[in-house]
């Protein structure tokens, strides 16, 4: 299930950078996932890197994208194959 960033984004830039799959990128006004490149950091790393530095916990799961591990695993290994 790849994830969205809620209203209450602040805009700080703090989920951008470790992003391993560059899926982050801003907007007006807050920033945006691109469900295409999210992976939730399978393949990456053991957890989501944006929801650990998010200071305003408003990265959540987008129930619009649900996917497998397995199915993350893939789109991962694709996206850096």
């Amino acid at each position: 299930m790849a994830l969205i960033i809620l209203d209450t984004c602040t805009a700080c830039d703090a989920c951008r950078p470790v992003c391993p799959n560059e899926a982050i990128s801003a907007a007006d006004p807050i920033y945006i996932i691109d469900p295409d490149r999210c992976t939730e950091c399978v393949g990456a790393e053991d957890e989501p890197q944006c929801k650990l530095v998010c200071p305003a916990d408003c990265i959540v799961q987008d129930p619009d994208h649900v996917e497998t591990p397995e199915q993350l695993q893939a789109k991962y290994d694709a996206l850096h194959g």
